[in-house]
């Protein structure tokens, strides 16, 4: 069994009134099975302010389901004691799957067991100039960024589709961070497109939350970036989503802001070469005390995510522009 869908079972298990987990699909690899979780906290009104977190998207970068898996274990273990918090989380939600792509993860690969890179599986195709093979290709499953055959979903894409259009699109206010590893040696929050370089048109809304980031904590570490101005992809299932939520969008006021944390794994290596031999390594902080330091520094992130959805009046009505 992976640890962390062990870790995921053993919060599962504690059966927090306020926390619910579903199996929103079963993969299959190598002779087992693996669920794919889908956590909610808080409200069932999914039309409340709604923060998302997914991890897990490629198998190797484990990393992020960690940190996800950590900052739910924290909210859990305060809700015990803090009756806030247990409050507040009747005007908001949380709403994430750890591990998406679980038999990847079991497999020690990037893809799913379909040898498909997820993240360049969806039928956006990019425009302007793009790396060959790296930002996506159909040529065989057996070169790297592989996107699946034309107009099939994965199971595990249409998994992820399916939750935030059930668990995200109604929601008024939603944020949601997908968190990678394995690019730069800077940690890196995208915002879309990653298909071209034409304008995001929540970027108001975006340099907003920078702002408040930067107010907040003035020492973070993040660069905050459109992926374009990095590399540009096909088939990328957050532009994808984006694309949906503009068409289906239940209310013109409703606000969805899909981000990308990438954490720059390069550092990592540069400070241990030696994890460059190991598979894991490139994508994964392998001495304890670097590990220790990922798990606590981005849960401050994460927070700060939580409470910016939670309180979105402060900041996102145009009467509040002079905060910014």
């Amino acid at each position: 069994m992976i640890k962390e869908i062990e870790d995921l079972q053993e919060l599962k298990n504690l059966n927090h009134p306020l926390v619910h987990f579903e199996i929103l699909e079963e993969i299959n690899s190598k002779g087992s099975t693996y669920p794919i979780f889908g956590i909610t906290l808080g409200s069932q009104d999914r039309t409340l302010p709604t923060l998302g977190l997914i991890g897990g998207v490629h198998g190797l970068e484990r990393v992020g389901s960690q940190i996800i898996i950590t900052f739910i274990q924290s909210i859990i273990n305060q809700l015990s004691w803090d009756h806030t918090l247990r409050e507040n989380f009747k005007n908001y939600r949380i709403v994430c799957i750890p591990i998406l792509n679980p038999g990847g993860m079991a497999e020690f690969t990037r893809c799913n067991p379909e040898n498909v890179d997820l993240m360049r599986n969806s039928p956006i195709e990019a425009t302007g100039k793009v790396l060959p093979l790296v930002s996506g290709h159909r040529i065989s499953p057996l070169l790297p960024w592989y996107r699946g055959q034309e107009g099939v979903l994965e199971k595990e894409s249409q998994v992820l589709i399916n939750f935030v259009k059930k668990e995200i699109f109604s929601a008024q206010v939603s944020v949601v961070l997908d968190i990678h590893s394995g690019f730069g040696i800077k940690d890196q929050i995208w915002y879309p497109f990653a298909k071209s370089q034409e304008h995001f048109p929540y970027l108001n809304e975006i340099k907003k939350i920078k702002n408040l980031l930067d107010k907040t904590y003035p020492h973070h570490i993040y660069k905050v970036e459109a992926q374009s101005l990095n590399y540009m992809t096909h088939g990328d299932l957050w532009d994808y989503l984006f694309e949906i939520h503009t068409q289906e969008k239940k209310s013109e006021d409703s606000v969805f802001l899909p981000l990308t944390l990438e954490l720059g794994s390069w550092n990592w290596i540069k400070k241990n070469p030696l994890q460059f031999f190991s598979k894991l390594g490139l994508y994964h902080p392998m001495k304890e005390h670097r590990y220790s330091r990922i798990m606590r520094r981005h849960l401050h992130l994460l927070d700060f995510l939580m409470r910016v959805t939670k309180n979105h009046q402060s900041w996102l009505a145009p009467s509040k522009d002079n905060l910014l």
